[in-house]
């Protein structure tokens, strides 16, 4: 008798299993506090772009559900007004998803499959930073209340605080994108760092999980810019280029081998370019006779303004331009994704450190030109 009945439990069981949908997922969602928010939207990646997809209404106890079907693995996105909500599923995931929308610092909960759990333990450590952020601001604002003439001071005072957390926090995503290499996950933990400041980071996460995470297309069409960025890291050979002057003379990297050459890409619509140009010309004048030039690549499509900018800042060296914005050859070439964005090139042709701004620079200079 016992047999049977184990039989039968067993049986019931299997046909619970057998009714979930295997070819379909679904978000169970609810949204405390929506106010006047009455519309939730789901968005899914098509050409490495968030489309919206699919739209649904909240019900009067602020409960919604999407059920969609996916090729693969993928990342969606939940919003509802200006709340965002990023989520992995894949066919026979059921999501659950919770959120308080009068929560400023926009934390949600999210459960039900694998690669969603792994996104929770993510936000868990984000949303610690978030708090830890948002009381610092309140210690701020309390003190400039007392104090505002000394808003300046307190400002610079709390800002060793405030970059020990995001320190903290950028080492924790990456622990955490180590410990669970192979998931999307992981993926999205390492593009949520500054791609600037961790460009060797993100090159060496793509080379590790090329084969891993294969055959998403927006995981593929980041191994493939990595790629490209991998030829342009400290260490590597500079690529060659020849670009025009103003004047139609044509300018090689080549005929600066032997040399220190700083290769500076800006533009005369660049704020941060010409607010950094006072100090490339002080460490040009101060060691421009220590074997060490610069070679300005200009992003501007207008002629006159570009030439305007050189003559109005004093920039003294060799400067050239494709007049393509950043659609030019060379700047592709380099991978400049933004600017200023600048290479120092060794006399060998090996690109020996990028981006190093005012004294950052001049400290290197000092060391290495001897």
């Amino acid at each position: 008798m016992r047999i049977k009945q184990l039989s039968i439990i067993v049986l019931i069981a299997m046909a619970f299993t057998a009714c979930k949908p295997k070819d379909s997922f679904t978000i169970d969602g609810t949204f405390k506090n929506p106010g006047t928010e009455k519309k939730v939207f789901l968005y899914g990646m098509q050409s490495s772009n968030m489309v919206a997809i699919d739209s649904t209404n909240l019900s009067e106890k602020g409960e919604f559900k999407f059920v969609r079907k996916t090729p693969s693995v993928d990342f969606f996105r939940v919003s509802v007004g200006n709340h965002e909500f990023m989520l992995i599923a894949k066919n026979g995931d059921e999501i659950k998803l919770e959120a308080d929308l009068a929560d400023k610092t926009m934390a949600y909960k999210i459960s039900g499959a694998n690669e969603v759990d792994k996104l929770s333990e993510l936000n868990a450590i984000r949303n610690n930073f978030a708090k830890q952020a948002e009381k610092l601001q309140a210690e701020l604002e309390a003190k400039v209340e007392k104090q505002p003439q000394d808003r300046s001071a307190i400002l610079e005072s709390l800002r060793p605080q405030y970059e020990s957390y995001i320190n903290q926090l950028n080492s924790q995503i990456i622990k955490f994108a180590k410990d669970n290499k192979g998931t999307l996950a992981s993926f999205y933990a390492m593009n949520t760092l500054s791609p600037q400041e961790f460009e060797s980071e993100l090159v060496k996460f793509a080379d590790e999980v090329k084969e891993e995470i294969k055959g998403n297309a927006t995981v593929d069409t980041f191994v493939k810019q990595m790629a490209l960025l991998k030829a342009v890291q400290v260490g590597q050979i500079a690529p060659e280029f020849t670009i025009n002057t103003s004047d139609g003379k044509p300018v090689s990297l080549a005929s600066y081998k032997g040399k220190y050459v700083l290769v500076d890409f800006w533009a005369s619509w660049c704020q941060p370019c010409r607010q950094e140009n006072p100090n490339v010309v002080k460490v040009y004048n101060k060691y421009k006779t220590k074997n060490f030039d610069i070679i300005g690549i200009s992003l501007d499509t207008d002629k006159a303004a570009w030439l305007g900018a050189v003559k109005a800042d004093g920039l003294m060296w060799t400067h050239v331009s494709e007049l393509k914005d950043f659609n030019g050859e060379t700047v592709r070439k380099y991978q400049v994704q933004a600017i200023p964005t600048s290479y120092l090139i060794d006399p060998t042709g090996k690109i020996a450190a990028k981006n190093l701004r005012g004294d950052e620079l001049d400290a290197f200079l000092a060391k290495t030109l001897r």
